[in-house]
Protein backbone atom coordinates (compact mmCIF):
# COMPACT_ATOMS: atom_id res chain seq x y z
CA UNK A 1 0.00 0.00 0.00
CA UNK A 2 1.40 3.38 -1.01
CA UNK A 3 1.84 5.82 1.87
CA UNK A 4 0.90 9.44 1.39
CA UNK A 5 3.58 12.01 2.06
CA UNK A 6 2.76 14.00 5.22
CA UNK A 7 1.74 17.64 4.71
CA UNK A 8 4.63 20.01 4.21
CA UNK A 9 5.45 21.93 7.37
CA UNK A 10 6.07 25.68 7.47
CA UNK A 11 9.74 24.97 8.15
CA UNK A 12 9.98 22.75 5.06
CA UNK A 13 8.30 25.38 2.87
CA UNK A 14 10.81 27.94 4.08
CA UNK A 15 13.68 25.58 3.27
CA UNK A 16 12.11 25.02 -0.15
CA UNK A 17 12.13 28.74 -0.84
CA UNK A 18 15.71 29.10 0.38
CA UNK A 19 16.74 26.23 -1.88
CA UNK A 20 14.98 27.90 -4.83
CA UNK A 21 16.81 31.13 -4.00
CA UNK A 22 20.15 29.32 -4.20
CA UNK A 23 19.12 27.59 -7.42
CA UNK A 24 18.32 30.87 -9.16
CA UNK A 25 21.65 32.36 -8.05
CA UNK A 26 23.43 29.35 -9.56
CA UNK A 27 21.45 29.78 -12.79
CA UNK A 28 22.48 33.44 -12.94
CA UNK A 29 26.09 32.39 -12.33
CA UNK A 30 25.94 29.86 -15.18
CA UNK A 31 24.37 32.51 -17.44
CA UNK A 32 27.17 34.94 -16.65
CA UNK A 33 29.77 32.26 -17.40
CA UNK A 34 28.11 31.45 -20.75
CA UNK A 35 28.14 35.14 -21.64
CA UNK A 36 31.83 35.46 -20.78
CA UNK A 37 32.78 32.35 -22.77
CA UNK A 38 30.71 33.46 -25.75
CA UNK A 39 32.22 36.94 -25.66
CA UNK A 40 35.80 35.61 -25.45
CA UNK A 41 35.17 33.26 -28.40
CA UNK A 42 33.69 36.11 -30.45
CA UNK A 43 36.65 38.38 -29.74
CA UNK A 44 39.06 35.58 -30.56
CA UNK A 45 37.33 34.54 -33.79
CA UNK A 46 36.12 37.91 -35.00
CA UNK A 47 33.95 37.78 -38.10
CA UNK A 48 30.55 38.97 -39.25
CA UNK A 49 28.69 35.74 -38.44
CA UNK A 50 30.21 35.38 -34.94
CA UNK A 51 29.35 38.98 -34.10
CA UNK A 52 25.79 38.42 -35.26
CA UNK A 53 25.45 35.22 -33.21
CA UNK A 54 26.97 37.02 -30.19
CA UNK A 55 24.36 39.75 -30.47
CA UNK A 56 21.53 37.20 -30.72
CA UNK A 57 22.82 35.18 -27.77
CA UNK A 58 23.44 38.34 -25.70
CA UNK A 59 19.88 39.50 -26.32
CA UNK A 60 18.54 36.08 -25.37
CA UNK A 61 20.68 35.99 -22.20
CA UNK A 62 19.66 39.55 -21.24
CA UNK A 63 15.95 38.69 -21.48
CA UNK A 64 16.59 35.49 -19.54
CA UNK A 65 18.53 37.30 -16.80
CA UNK A 66 15.72 39.86 -16.44
CA UNK A 67 13.23 37.02 -16.04
CA UNK A 68 15.41 35.24 -13.45
CA UNK A 69 15.82 38.47 -11.47
CA UNK A 70 12.03 38.78 -11.46
CA UNK A 71 11.79 35.21 -10.12
CA UNK A 72 14.48 35.95 -7.51
CA UNK A 73 12.50 38.94 -6.29
CA UNK A 74 9.33 36.82 -6.05
CA UNK A 75 11.19 34.17 -4.04
CA UNK A 76 12.66 36.78 -1.67
CA UNK A 77 9.21 38.28 -1.09
CA UNK A 78 7.78 34.82 -0.40
CA UNK A 79 10.55 34.12 2.13
CA UNK A 80 9.96 37.48 3.83
CA UNK A 81 6.16 37.13 3.93
CA UNK A 82 6.20 33.43 4.86
CA UNK A 83 4.07 32.44 1.84
CA UNK A 84 4.57 29.99 -1.04
CA UNK A 85 5.19 30.36 -4.74
CA UNK A 86 2.18 29.31 -6.79
CA UNK A 87 2.34 26.01 -8.62
CA UNK A 88 1.66 27.87 -11.88
CA UNK A 89 4.69 30.11 -11.36
CA UNK A 90 6.96 27.12 -10.68
CA UNK A 91 5.76 25.17 -13.74
CA UNK A 92 6.06 28.28 -15.91
CA UNK A 93 9.58 28.82 -14.63
CA UNK A 94 10.56 25.27 -15.63
CA UNK A 95 9.15 25.76 -19.13
CA UNK A 96 10.84 29.15 -19.59
CA UNK A 97 14.24 28.05 -18.28
CA UNK A 98 14.26 24.81 -20.25
CA UNK A 99 13.22 26.63 -23.42
CA UNK A 100 16.27 28.93 -23.34
CA UNK A 101 18.75 26.23 -24.52
CA UNK A 102 16.24 25.29 -27.21
CA UNK A 103 16.17 28.88 -28.49
CA UNK A 104 19.97 28.87 -28.49
CA UNK A 105 20.02 25.62 -30.45
CA UNK A 106 17.52 27.02 -32.96
CA UNK A 107 18.85 30.54 -33.46
CA UNK A 108 22.46 30.61 -32.28
CA UNK A 109 23.95 28.12 -34.70
CA UNK A 110 26.44 28.36 -37.54
CA UNK A 111 25.21 28.31 -41.11
CA UNK A 112 28.36 26.37 -42.04
CA UNK A 113 26.96 23.24 -40.38
CA UNK A 114 24.64 20.99 -42.35
CA UNK A 115 21.00 21.52 -41.23
CA UNK A 116 20.62 17.87 -40.21
CA UNK A 117 23.58 18.17 -37.82
CA UNK A 118 22.97 21.65 -36.36
CA UNK A 119 20.92 20.39 -33.38
CA UNK A 120 23.67 17.87 -32.60
CA UNK A 121 26.67 20.15 -33.07
CA UNK A 122 25.40 23.11 -31.02
CA UNK A 123 26.96 22.99 -27.51
CA UNK A 124 23.93 24.87 -26.14
CA UNK A 125 22.19 21.48 -25.93
CA UNK A 126 24.42 20.64 -22.97
CA UNK A 127 22.77 23.43 -20.95
CA UNK A 128 19.65 21.26 -20.79
CA UNK A 129 21.54 18.96 -18.41
CA UNK A 130 22.47 21.91 -16.18
CA UNK A 131 18.82 22.86 -15.72
CA UNK A 132 17.79 19.24 -15.15
CA UNK A 133 20.49 18.82 -12.49
CA UNK A 134 19.54 22.09 -10.79
CA UNK A 135 15.91 20.96 -10.66
CA UNK A 136 16.93 18.70 -7.76
CA UNK A 137 17.16 21.84 -5.61
CA UNK A 138 13.39 22.23 -5.91
CA UNK A 139 13.16 19.13 -3.65
CA UNK A 140 10.19 17.77 -5.61
CA UNK A 141 10.85 14.64 -7.73
CA UNK A 142 7.87 15.29 -10.03
CA UNK A 143 9.32 18.67 -11.04
CA UNK A 144 12.67 17.07 -11.92
CA UNK A 145 10.95 14.52 -14.14
CA UNK A 146 8.86 17.27 -15.70
CA UNK A 147 12.04 19.24 -16.41
CA UNK A 148 13.47 16.28 -18.34
CA UNK A 149 10.30 15.93 -20.42
CA UNK A 150 10.19 19.67 -21.22
CA UNK A 151 13.87 19.56 -22.22
CA UNK A 152 13.21 16.66 -24.60
CA UNK A 153 10.19 18.36 -26.19
CA UNK A 154 11.97 21.73 -26.49
CA UNK A 155 15.05 20.11 -28.04
CA UNK A 156 12.98 18.19 -30.60
CA UNK A 157 11.12 21.42 -31.45
CA UNK A 158 14.40 23.27 -31.99
CA UNK A 159 15.77 20.41 -34.14
CA UNK A 160 12.57 20.37 -36.19
CA UNK A 161 12.87 24.12 -36.75
CA UNK A 162 16.41 23.55 -38.04
CA UNK A 163 15.16 20.98 -40.53
CA UNK A 164 15.48 17.70 -38.65
CA UNK A 165 12.87 15.07 -39.36
CA UNK A 166 12.48 11.76 -37.56
CA UNK A 167 13.26 8.64 -39.53
CA UNK A 168 11.62 5.30 -38.88
CA UNK A 169 13.58 3.47 -41.54
CA UNK A 170 15.15 0.40 -39.90
CA UNK A 171 17.95 0.53 -42.42
CA UNK A 172 19.29 3.87 -41.13
CA UNK A 173 22.36 3.80 -38.90
CA UNK A 174 21.89 4.51 -35.20
CA UNK A 175 24.55 7.19 -35.60
CA UNK A 176 22.61 9.03 -38.28
CA UNK A 177 21.44 12.53 -37.29
CA UNK A 178 17.81 11.42 -37.59
CA UNK A 179 18.38 8.79 -34.92
CA UNK A 180 20.91 10.76 -32.80
CA UNK A 181 18.58 13.72 -32.26
CA UNK A 182 15.88 11.41 -31.01
CA UNK A 183 18.48 9.67 -28.82
CA UNK A 184 19.42 13.02 -27.27
CA UNK A 185 15.77 13.66 -26.46
CA UNK A 186 15.46 10.27 -24.79
CA UNK A 187 18.63 11.04 -22.81
CA UNK A 188 17.01 14.22 -21.47
CA UNK A 189 13.96 12.26 -20.33
CA UNK A 190 16.17 9.67 -18.63
CA UNK A 191 18.19 12.47 -17.00
CA UNK A 192 14.94 13.90 -15.62
CA UNK A 193 13.96 10.51 -14.20
CA UNK A 194 17.40 10.10 -12.58
CA UNK A 195 17.23 13.66 -11.22
CA UNK A 196 13.79 12.84 -9.79
CA UNK A 197 15.20 9.80 -7.99
CA UNK A 198 18.08 11.87 -6.60
CA UNK A 199 15.62 14.57 -5.55
CA UNK A 200 13.58 11.96 -3.67
CA UNK A 201 16.64 10.91 -1.68
CA UNK A 202 17.59 14.52 -0.97
CA UNK A 203 14.02 15.18 0.14
CA UNK A 204 14.19 12.29 2.62
CA UNK A 205 17.34 13.71 4.21
CA UNK A 206 15.88 17.22 4.33
CA UNK A 207 12.69 15.90 5.94
CA UNK A 208 14.73 13.94 8.48
CA UNK A 209 16.92 16.95 9.29
CA UNK A 210 13.92 19.23 9.72
CA UNK A 211 12.16 16.65 11.88
CA UNK A 212 15.25 16.32 14.05
CA UNK A 213 15.55 20.10 14.36
CA UNK A 214 11.84 20.42 15.20
CA UNK A 215 12.09 17.64 17.76
CA UNK A 216 15.12 19.32 19.30
CA UNK A 217 13.26 22.63 19.53
CA UNK A 218 10.27 20.91 21.14
CA UNK A 219 12.53 19.15 23.63
CA UNK A 220 14.28 22.42 24.46
CA UNK A 221 10.89 24.08 24.94
CA UNK A 222 9.71 21.19 27.11
CA UNK A 223 12.95 21.30 29.10
CA UNK A 224 12.45 25.01 29.66
CA UNK A 225 8.88 24.43 30.85
CA UNK A 226 10.02 21.65 33.17
CA UNK A 227 12.78 23.86 34.58
CA UNK A 228 10.22 26.58 35.26
CA UNK A 229 7.88 24.03 36.85
CA UNK A 230 10.72 22.68 38.98
CA UNK A 231 11.63 26.21 40.11
CA UNK A 232 8.01 26.91 41.03
CA UNK A 233 7.64 23.60 42.84
CA UNK A 234 10.87 24.07 44.78
CA UNK A 235 9.77 27.57 45.73
CA UNK A 236 6.68 26.04 47.41
CA UNK A 237 8.88 24.06 49.79
CA UNK A 238 9.79 25.78 53.06
CA UNK A 239 13.12 27.58 52.91
CA UNK A 240 13.75 27.00 56.63
CA UNK A 241 12.61 24.55 59.27
CA UNK A 242 10.37 25.55 62.19
CA UNK A 243 11.89 26.40 65.54
CA UNK A 244 9.80 24.82 68.30
CA UNK A 245 10.78 24.36 71.91
CA UNK A 246 11.88 20.78 72.67
CA UNK A 247 12.22 19.64 69.04
CA UNK A 248 14.64 19.65 66.13
CA UNK A 249 12.97 19.27 62.73
CA UNK A 250 14.54 18.79 59.30
CA UNK A 251 13.12 17.93 55.88
CA UNK A 252 14.55 17.27 52.41
CA UNK A 253 13.27 16.53 48.91
CA UNK A 254 14.84 15.33 45.63
CA UNK A 255 12.54 14.63 42.66
CA UNK A 256 13.37 11.78 40.28
CA UNK A 257 12.63 14.10 37.32
CA UNK A 258 12.65 17.87 37.00
CA UNK A 259 9.42 17.81 38.96
CA UNK A 260 8.00 15.26 41.37
CA UNK A 261 4.91 14.15 43.20
CA UNK A 262 6.39 14.41 46.72
CA UNK A 263 6.35 17.46 48.93
CA UNK A 264 6.82 18.39 52.54
CA UNK A 265 5.49 21.39 54.45
CA UNK A 266 5.07 22.88 57.88
CA UNK A 267 2.81 25.57 59.25
CA UNK A 268 2.34 27.18 62.64
CA UNK A 269 -1.11 26.77 64.17
CA UNK A 270 -3.00 29.50 66.04
CA UNK A 271 -2.48 27.83 69.43
CA UNK A 272 1.33 27.87 69.03
CA UNK A 273 1.67 24.28 67.90
CA UNK A 274 3.43 23.38 64.65
CA UNK A 275 2.16 20.98 62.00
CA UNK A 276 4.58 19.12 59.73
CA UNK A 277 3.25 17.23 56.71
CA UNK A 278 4.56 14.93 54.00
CA UNK A 279 2.65 13.83 50.89
CA UNK A 280 3.36 11.45 48.02
CA UNK A 281 1.21 11.63 44.86
CA UNK A 282 1.22 8.49 42.72
CA UNK A 283 3.81 8.75 39.95
CA UNK A 284 6.36 11.45 39.30
CA UNK A 285 6.70 14.19 36.73
CA UNK A 286 4.71 17.26 35.79
CA UNK A 287 1.24 15.76 36.42
CA UNK A 288 1.90 14.55 39.97
CA UNK A 289 3.74 17.82 40.65
CA UNK A 290 0.58 19.77 39.84
CA UNK A 291 -1.47 17.48 42.08
CA UNK A 292 1.09 17.91 44.86
CA UNK A 293 0.70 21.69 44.59
CA UNK A 294 -3.08 21.32 44.75
CA UNK A 295 -2.81 19.05 47.79
CA UNK A 296 -0.52 21.55 49.51
CA UNK A 297 -3.04 24.33 48.91
CA UNK A 298 -5.88 22.25 50.37
CA UNK A 299 -3.75 21.36 53.40
CA UNK A 300 -2.73 24.95 54.03
CA UNK A 301 -6.37 25.98 53.93
CA UNK A 302 -7.89 23.28 56.13
CA UNK A 303 -5.43 22.68 58.97
CA UNK A 304 -6.11 24.69 62.11
CA UNK A 305 -6.04 24.10 65.82
CA UNK A 306 -9.80 24.12 66.34
CA UNK A 307 -10.85 21.19 64.21
CA UNK A 308 -7.93 18.84 64.79
CA UNK A 309 -6.18 16.42 62.43
CA UNK A 310 -9.10 14.15 61.65
CA UNK A 311 -11.53 16.90 60.60
CA UNK A 312 -8.87 18.64 58.51
CA UNK A 313 -7.89 15.38 56.81
CA UNK A 314 -11.54 14.64 56.01
CA UNK A 315 -11.95 17.99 54.24
CA UNK A 316 -8.70 17.57 52.30
CA UNK A 317 -9.77 14.08 51.23
CA UNK A 318 -13.18 15.32 50.08
CA UNK A 319 -11.59 18.06 47.96
CA UNK A 320 -9.01 15.73 46.41
CA UNK A 321 -11.57 12.99 45.68
CA UNK A 322 -13.46 15.37 43.41
CA UNK A 323 -10.24 16.36 41.59
CA UNK A 324 -8.44 13.05 41.09
CA UNK A 325 -9.20 10.59 38.32
CA UNK A 326 -9.58 6.91 38.99
CA UNK A 327 -6.24 5.30 39.81
CA UNK A 328 -4.79 8.48 41.30
CA UNK A 329 -4.39 9.00 45.02
CA UNK A 330 -2.21 10.74 47.59
CA UNK A 331 -0.56 9.26 50.65
CA UNK A 332 -0.45 11.94 53.32
CA UNK A 333 0.94 12.03 56.86
CA UNK A 334 0.71 14.92 59.32
CA UNK A 335 2.18 15.39 62.78
CA UNK A 336 1.48 18.14 65.32
CA UNK A 337 4.21 19.10 67.78
CA UNK A 338 3.46 21.11 70.93
CA UNK A 339 6.15 23.46 72.32
CA UNK A 340 7.85 22.00 75.42
CA UNK A 341 5.70 18.85 75.42
CA UNK A 342 6.68 15.30 74.57
CA UNK A 343 3.37 14.34 72.93
CA UNK A 344 3.21 14.29 69.13
CA UNK A 345 -0.13 13.77 67.42
CA UNK A 346 0.19 11.68 64.25
CA UNK A 347 -2.27 10.78 61.49
CA UNK A 348 -1.35 8.95 58.30
CA UNK A 349 -3.63 8.47 55.32
CA UNK A 350 -2.06 5.57 53.47
CA UNK A 351 1.53 6.63 54.09
CA UNK A 352 3.74 4.01 55.63
CA UNK A 353 5.71 2.56 57.12
CA UNK A 354 6.31 5.28 59.71
CA UNK A 355 9.28 4.88 62.04
CA UNK A 356 9.72 5.81 65.68
CA UNK A 357 13.17 5.45 67.22
CA UNK A 358 13.39 5.18 71.02
CA UNK A 359 16.85 6.16 72.25
CA UNK A 360 16.53 4.63 75.74
CA UNK A 361 15.90 1.15 74.36
CA UNK A 362 17.73 1.69 71.05
CA UNK A 363 14.59 0.38 69.41
CA UNK A 364 12.89 1.00 66.07
CA UNK A 365 9.16 0.63 65.68
CA UNK A 366 7.58 0.59 62.24
CA UNK A 367 3.95 1.71 62.19
CA UNK A 368 1.35 1.35 59.47
CA UNK A 369 -0.98 4.07 58.29
CA UNK A 370 -4.20 4.71 60.21
CA UNK A 371 -6.31 5.16 57.10
CA UNK A 372 -6.53 4.76 53.32
CA UNK A 373 -4.79 7.23 50.97
CA UNK A 374 -6.57 10.46 50.15
CA UNK A 375 -8.70 10.61 47.02
CA UNK A 376 -9.68 6.93 46.89
CA UNK A 377 -13.10 7.56 48.42
CA UNK A 378 -15.14 10.69 48.97
CA UNK A 379 -15.22 9.90 52.70
CA UNK A 380 -12.04 9.38 54.73
CA UNK A 381 -11.71 5.86 56.10
CA UNK A 382 -9.28 6.10 59.00
CA UNK A 383 -8.69 5.29 62.64
CA UNK A 384 -8.21 8.21 65.05
CA UNK A 385 -4.82 9.96 65.22
CA UNK A 386 -2.09 8.29 67.27
CA UNK A 387 -0.42 10.05 70.20
CA UNK A 388 3.34 9.43 70.42
CA UNK A 389 5.36 10.16 73.55
CA UNK A 390 8.86 11.21 72.51
CA UNK A 391 11.57 11.49 75.14
CA UNK A 392 14.99 13.06 74.73
CA UNK A 393 16.77 11.61 71.67
CA UNK A 394 13.65 9.89 70.34
CA UNK A 395 12.80 10.46 66.68
CA UNK A 396 9.87 10.29 64.32
CA UNK A 397 11.04 9.40 60.81
CA UNK A 398 8.77 10.03 57.84
CA UNK A 399 10.09 9.01 54.42
CA UNK A 400 8.66 8.23 50.97
CA UNK A 401 9.12 4.88 49.29
CA UNK A 402 11.79 6.27 46.96
CA UNK A 403 14.27 5.46 49.76
CA UNK A 404 13.08 1.93 50.47
CA UNK A 405 12.55 0.86 46.87
CA UNK A 406 15.77 2.16 45.32
CA UNK A 407 17.39 -0.99 43.93
CA UNK A 408 20.98 -1.81 43.05
CA UNK A 409 22.20 -3.49 39.86
CA UNK A 410 21.13 -6.90 41.22
CA UNK A 411 17.55 -5.72 41.74
CA UNK A 412 17.90 -5.73 45.55
CA UNK A 413 16.06 -2.86 47.26
CA UNK A 414 17.50 -0.65 49.98
CA UNK A 415 14.65 -1.67 52.30
CA UNK A 416 13.55 -0.79 55.81
CA UNK A 417 16.37 -2.54 57.67
CA UNK A 418 19.15 -0.53 55.99
CA UNK A 419 17.21 2.65 56.71
CA UNK A 420 16.99 1.70 60.37
CA UNK A 421 20.70 0.84 60.51
CA UNK A 422 21.67 4.16 58.95
CA UNK A 423 19.53 6.23 61.31
CA UNK A 424 20.71 4.25 64.35
CA UNK A 425 24.34 4.86 63.35
CA UNK A 426 23.74 8.63 63.08
CA UNK A 427 21.34 9.03 66.02
CA UNK A 428 23.50 11.64 67.74
CA UNK A 429 23.46 13.97 64.75
CA UNK A 430 21.11 16.82 63.90
CA UNK A 431 18.09 15.66 61.85
CA UNK A 432 19.42 17.41 58.71
CA UNK A 433 22.71 15.50 59.05
CA UNK A 434 20.82 12.24 59.59
CA UNK A 435 18.89 12.77 56.33
CA UNK A 436 22.17 13.54 54.52
CA UNK A 437 23.67 10.32 55.89
CA UNK A 438 20.59 8.39 54.78
CA UNK A 439 20.84 9.74 51.24
CA UNK A 440 24.56 8.96 51.13
CA UNK A 441 23.86 5.39 52.25
CA UNK A 442 21.21 4.93 49.55
CA UNK A 443 23.55 6.27 46.86
CA UNK A 444 26.35 3.95 47.99
CA UNK A 445 24.01 0.96 48.05
CA UNK A 446 22.55 1.66 44.60
CA UNK A 447 25.95 1.43 42.94
CA UNK A 448 25.08 4.01 40.31
CA UNK A 449 21.61 2.82 39.29
CA UNK A 450 19.20 5.56 38.26
CA UNK A 451 16.83 7.16 40.74
CA UNK A 452 13.39 5.84 39.85
CA UNK A 453 11.21 7.66 42.36
CA UNK A 454 11.12 10.90 44.31
CA UNK A 455 12.94 11.09 47.65
CA UNK A 456 11.42 13.00 50.56
CA UNK A 457 12.12 12.70 54.28
CA UNK A 458 11.16 14.49 57.52
CA UNK A 459 12.78 13.78 60.87
CA UNK A 460 11.33 15.14 64.12
CA UNK A 461 13.76 14.72 67.02
CA UNK A 462 13.00 15.37 70.70
CA UNK A 463 15.70 17.39 72.46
Amino acid sequence: MKHKRPPESAAFRQELLKSEHKRILIVLGITALIFVVRTVRTLTLWNHENVYLWMVSTTLLAVFVAYELFMLRAVNCAIKDGCDLSRTMIVSNIIVETSVPAFAVAFVTSSAIEPAYRALANPSALVFFAFIILSTLRLQPALSRFSGIVAAVAYLAAATYLGWRPSFNSGDSLLSPQKDVFGFAITFVVAGIVAGAVTGEIRKHVDAALLEAETKRELEHLQHDLDVARTIQQSLLPTSMPEIEGFQIAAWNLPADQTGGDYYDWQPLPDGKVLVALADVTGHGIGPALLAAVCRAYARTNFNADNGLMAAMERINSSLASDLREGRFVTFVAAICSPGKSAVELLSAGHGPLFVYTLQHDHFEAMNAQGLPLGISSSLMSDPPKILELNTGDMLVLATDGFFEWANANGEQFGDERLEQTIRASKEMHPSEIIAALYKAVIAFSGGTAQKDDLTAIIVKRT
